[in-house]
C-alpha cells in the first residue's frame, strides 16, 4: 500500500490500513441492518410466529457471540489479519446463504455464519487498530470503526429503501424473478469482496508477532509505521511489557494470580460490552421498520426513517472523533448515558399517551412526532458515546498479555446482551406494549450513568504498553 518509510511516521499508511480493518465494521453495520427491511419477507416466505420471527432476526446473534468469543483467542494464535480475512469470507458466504434460503433452518444457518463474521470483526477490527495507531489519535481512528459500522447501517437501509421502492414492496418480485429481500441481502457480497482483496495487502499487528516472539516481521512493520529509531523504541516496549510474563495467551490470565479471582478491568470490559446493549439501540437497528409501522407510519416512509436515523448516526460519530482524543472516552460515556435516559423517558411517555385501535397503537396528535424526534435523539447521544466510545476502549484498555482473552470474553458477553434484547423484544411488545419495554431500557441508560462514574478508568493518552490489569 505505500513504500516503508525510514525516516519518520508513516501517518498515511497508518490511516490506510485502519481504513481497510473498518471496511470489517461496515460489513458488521450491513450485516446487522439489512435484517432491518426484511420482516416482512420473512414472515411471507417462512410463516413464521411472533417467536419464530424474533429467533430469524436474532439468530445472527448467536454466532456473533460466539464468533467474538472465539476470534479473540484465534487473533492470538492465528493473527489479526488472518482472522479479518476469515470473517471477510464468512461475510461473503453468509450474504449469499440468507438471500437463497428457502427455509428458516436454512435461513438461520447463514445468519449464524454471518454471525460468526460480525462477531470477530466486531472485536479484532478496533483491536487492530488500537496495536497499530500512536496513542495521540488512537481514538479517533478507532472511532472510525462506529462510523464505519453506523455507514454499514445506512447503506443496508438505504439499499433496502430503493429495493423495496423498486419492486414495490419487499415481498414483491425484483430482477430475476426474486423478491426484493432476497436482494436485500445479496447486496452485501460486494463490500465482502472488496473488505478481502484489500485485507490481503496490509500488514500483521505488530504486538502480535511479538508475542509470536516473530520479533524481526514486527520490527519491518514498526519501521514502515514510525520509522527505523521510533520502531526500535516501541519493539522494545512491547518486548518489555510481555518479558515479565510471557507465555501463550490463555482464558486462565484473566484470574489475579494472588486472589485466584477474576481481573476488576475484565470485569469493568464486561460491563461495557453488557450496557452498550441493555439500553435498547438495536431495537431500532433491528426493528425499525416495525416500530414505526407499529406506530402509525407506512412501510416506505418507515424504511425512509432508518436512512435519517443512520445518517444523524453518523453525524454523531463524527463528533465524537473531534472530540474523544481531547476530552477523553470517560466523559463521552457518561454524558451519552444521560441523554439517551433522558431521550427515553420521552420516548416512553409519547408511547404510554397512545391507545391499541384494531392491534395497531396510535399516538395522539403530535405524540408521534415527539417519539420520532425523541427516538433520534437517543440515537444521536448513542453514537457520540457508547456506540463507538465502548468499542475503542474494549479494543486498548487491556494489557497486551490479556488482550486476545479479555476481547474474547466482553465481546461474547455484548453479542450474548444484544441477543437477549433482540429476541425479546417482539415477546415484550406483544405482551406489555412499546411503551413499558422502552422503560426497561431507560432503567437501564440511567444505571449505566452510575457505572461509568464509579468503575470506569480514562485510557486517553496511554500507550498500550502502559494499561495496567
Amino acid at each position: 500500500m505505500s513504500q516503508a518509510m525510514t525516516g519518520g511516521e508513516n501517518t498515511r499508511l497508518i490511516v490506510l490500513i485502519s481504513v481497510v480493518a473498518t471496511i470489517g465494521g461496515f460489513l458488521f453495520g450491513f450485516d446487522s441492518g439489512v435484517i432491518n427491511g426484511t420482516v416482512d419477507g420473512l414472515q411471507q416466505a417462512f410463516g413464521s410466529t411472533k417467536a419464530g420471527l424474533g429467533f430469524e432476526v436474532a439468530s445472527m446473534l448467536l454466532g456473533c457471540a460466539i464468533g467474538a468469543f472465539t476470534a479473540g483467542r484465534l487473533a492470538d494464535s492465528l493473527g489479526r489479519r488472518n482472522v479479518l480475512i476469515i470473517s471477510a469470507v464468512l461475510f461473503l458466504l453468509s450474504a449469499i446463504g440468507a438471500g437463497a434460503a428457502t427455509s428458516s433452518v436454512v435461513f438461520v444457518i447463514a445468519r449464524v455464519i454471518g454471525g460468526f463474521a460480525v462477531g470477530a470483526a466486531s472485536v479484532i477490527s478496533p483491536a487492530y487498530i488500537a496495536e497499530v495507531a500512536p496513542a495521540r489519535y488512537r481514538g479517533r481512528l478507532a472511532t472510525v470503526q462506529q462510523i464505519a459500522i453506523i455507514s454499514g447501517l445506512t447503506a443496508a437501509f438505504l439499499s433496502n429503501y430503493l429495493l423495496a421502492a423498486k419492486a414495490g414492496a419487499s415481498t414483491e418480485a425484483l430482477w430475476g424473478g426474486h423478491a426484493a429481500w432476497r436482494w436485500m441481502f445479496w447486496m452485501q457480497a460486494v463490500p465482502s469482496v472488496i473488505f478481502l482483496v484489500l485485507l490481503l495487502t496490509i500488514p500483521e499487528s505488530p504486538r502480535y508477532l511479538v508475542v509470536k516472539r516473530r520479533k524481526d516481521e514486527a520490527l519491518r512493520v514498526l519501521t514502515r509505521l514510525f520509522g527505523g529509531a521510533e520502531a526500535q523504541a516501541k519493539l522494545a516496549e512491547i518486548d518489555a511489557s510481555l518479558s515479565a510474563d510471557h507465555h501463550r495467551p490463555q482464558l486462565s490470565d484473566l484470574k489475579n494470580k494472588t486472589t485466584g479471582k477474576i481481573r476488576p478491568i475484565v470485569w469493568v470490559g464486561i460491563g461495557l460490552a453488557t450496557f452498550q446493549q441493555l439500553v435498547g439501540i438495536n431495537v431500532v437497528f433491528y426493528y425499525g421498520a416495525v416500530l414505526w409501522q407499529a406506530v402509525g407510519f407506512s412501510e416506505n416512509d418507515a424504511l425512509a426513517i432508518n436512512v435519517l436515523s443512520g445518517g444523524l448516526s453518523i453525524g454523531a460519530c463524527i463528533v465524537t472523533v473531534l472530540l474523544i482524543d481531547r476530552i477523553g472516552r470517560k466523559p463521552l460515556l457518561w454524558i451519552g448515558s444521560a441523554g439517551m435516559a433522558v431521550s427515553l423517558a420521552l420516548v416512553v411517555w409519547a408511547f404510554a399517551s397512545g391507545s391499541l385501535v384494531d392491534g395497531h397503537l396510535q399516538l395522539p396528535e403530535g405524540m408521534g412526532t415527539l417519539a420520532l424526534v425523541a427516538a433520534n435523539a437517543y440515537v444521536v447521544f448513542f453514537n457520540i458515546s457508547w456506540g463507538p466510545v465502548m468499542w475503542v476502549m474494549l479494543g486498548e484498555m487491556f494489557p497486551n498479555q490479556i488482550r486476545g482473552s479479555a476481547l474474547a470474553v466482553a465481546g461474547a458477553a455484548q453479542w450474548t446482551s444484544n441477543f437477549a434484547v433482540t429476541v425479546t423484544f417482539p415477546i415484550l411488545l406483544a405482551a406489555i406494549g412499546l411503551a413499558a419495554t422502552y422503560s426497561i431500557y431507560l432503567a437501564s441508560a440511567i444505571i449505566s450513568v452510575i457505572f461509568v462514574l464509579k468503575y470506569v478508568h480514562e485510557t486517553k493518552g496511554k500507550e498500550l504498553e502502559q494499561m495496567e490489569g
